[in-house]
């Protein structure tokens, strides 16, 4: 999965430019085949693989739609509603999830003959419940979970903080003022301890995550989201980063090489200790990009767990093949034997407990040094506080993103900021309770 979106999306715009879920084809729609049994919609290939292997255990044709991230929601939408060339099966990404969710186009996986609600224990609790309508009905379940953590150089731990150990390095950084002890630390050796400013962006929910709007449409700013706007400014004033906005091409560039920083008219050379990233940023995003550092580096966590991204999926309530559409989506998110082959091929770290129970002791990358990152992201995972993403999230987000931006960049003061994103928060909602401010 290349997802680049998550739970605080517009920080992710904040700090550099959103990616979108994906592999991004650029395929747009299939073409229509009168042969097929089923067709299938998403916004990322990575259903290609299990689709062909589902054709082939069942001796059918499935029609898969890839239309990008950001065409998506537009183009699915309309044929949703009139029915025609709807898809039998479609895939949902977190940035628009609890809008579609309640908007009854997909089927209640709740109700016979599906009664996922029996399957409950059997999945990771916030992945579970994010596919829940309103009325807490499930209408999409997901085969993965997606907690991060922060991925660094061994090497460099060793130079500086003299071990490489993820646990012990986990136990320096369990809050935000030892995150900042860790990056003078860097500093004076001349390192940068993350490459941008929003690498941070994901401990903003603190240990308390609340949703940006609760039951009674008031939306609330969290002491925590407030702190936020002081910790990046400080990252950028006390020269932790390397000045490399995210998904830029020096972001890249610094996973495997130094790399130059201009500041106050002068420019230096180093390079980046660490990166904020989520379970398949690892396969999607390091791996990818990494060629000299491989086996150099590991994971460990944060001062607070969070997620990132994520894909369900669910069965069309209009479509007149329910049956076989349901034998898709139970393929992808509840066969153990499928599931298994899966998580071992892709290193996808699964949702699903009765097959990462069996499999979680086992698994080792030799990228991470040889550290068993399945285990350590099943755990992350469990302090995921489930019911904290609303369908405000992607605007809001943005918005207070480009709030912490104009403050980081010293455009605004930190109550003018605030005072901006209120002020966008409220016209763009006038439903919501917002303070006055």
């Amino acid at each position: 999965m290349k997802k680049v979106v998550g739970l605080i999306m517009s920080l992710v715009l904040l700090f550099g430019v959103l990616a979108g879920c994906s592999n991004s084809e650029t395929s747009g729609e299939a073409k229509g085949d009168k042969n097929v049994d089923l067709k299938v919609w998403s916004f990322t290939d990575e259903l290609k693989e299990p689709i062909t292997k589902f054709e082939e255990k069942n001796g059918v044709k499935i029609e898969l739609t890839i239309v990008p991230i950001a065409d998506y929601p537009t183009k699915l939408k309309p044929v949703l509603e009139s029915g025609v060339g709807a898809p039998d099966v479609f895939t949902g990404e977190i940035a628009f999830l609890k809008q579609w969710v309640n908007a009854g186009y997909w089927e209640n996986l709740s109700g016979d003959p599906y009664n996922v609600d029996e399957l409950a224990d059997n999945y990771v609790p916030y992945v579970f419940d994010l596919g829940k309508d309103e009325n807490g009905d499930v209408r999409a379940l997901s085969w993965q979970t997606t907690p991060g953590g922060i991925y660094y150089k061994r090497s460099i731990a060793k130079e500086v903080l003299g071990t490489d150990d993820p646990a012990e390095i986990g136990e320096m950084m369990t809050s935000m003022d030892k995150v900042f002890e860790v990056s003078e630390k860097m500093k004076e050796k001349g390192y940068r301890m993350f490459p941008d400013e929003g690498s941070i962006r994901w401990f903003s929910q603190g240990d308390d995550p609340q949703a940006w709007v609760n039951e009674k449409d008031e939306l609330k700013l969290t002491d925590q989201k407030i702190e936020f706007l002081d910790y990046a400014k400080k990252l950028r004033e006390e020269s932790y980063t390397a000045l490399a906005p995210e998904w830029s091409p020096s972001w890249f560039e610094a996973m495997d090489k130094p790399i130059k920083v201009k500041e106050n008219g002068n420019e230096t050379e180093t390079e980046v200790f660490s990166y904020v990233l989520p379970t398949w940023g690892l396969h999607s995003v390091l791996k990818t990009n990494v060629e000299d550092s491989t086996g150099d580096w590991a994971v460990t966590s944060g001062p607070s767990p969070y997620f990132w991204g994520g894909t369900w999926l669910g069965v069309y309530n209009k479509s007149e093949n329910k049956e076989l559409a349901y034998d898709f989506v139970k393929m992808m998110t509840q066969d153990d034997e499928f599931l298994t082959d899966w998580a071992k091929e892709t290193g996808d770290v699964l949702s699903y407990l009765p097959v990462t129970n069996e499999i979680k002791d086992d698994f080792s990358d030799e990228f991470l040094g040889g550290q068993n990152n399945y285990e350590f992201f099943l755990e992350q995972a469990k302090s995921i506080e489930p019911g904290i993403v609303t369908k405000y999230d992607q605007q809001l987000d943005t918005f207070y993103g480009n709030a912490v931006q104009e403050y980081v960049d010293g455009k605004k003061s930190k109550e003018e900021a605030i005072a901006e994103f209120y002020k966008k928060a409220q016209n763009a909602y006038p439903e919501l309770k917002v303070p006055k401010k």
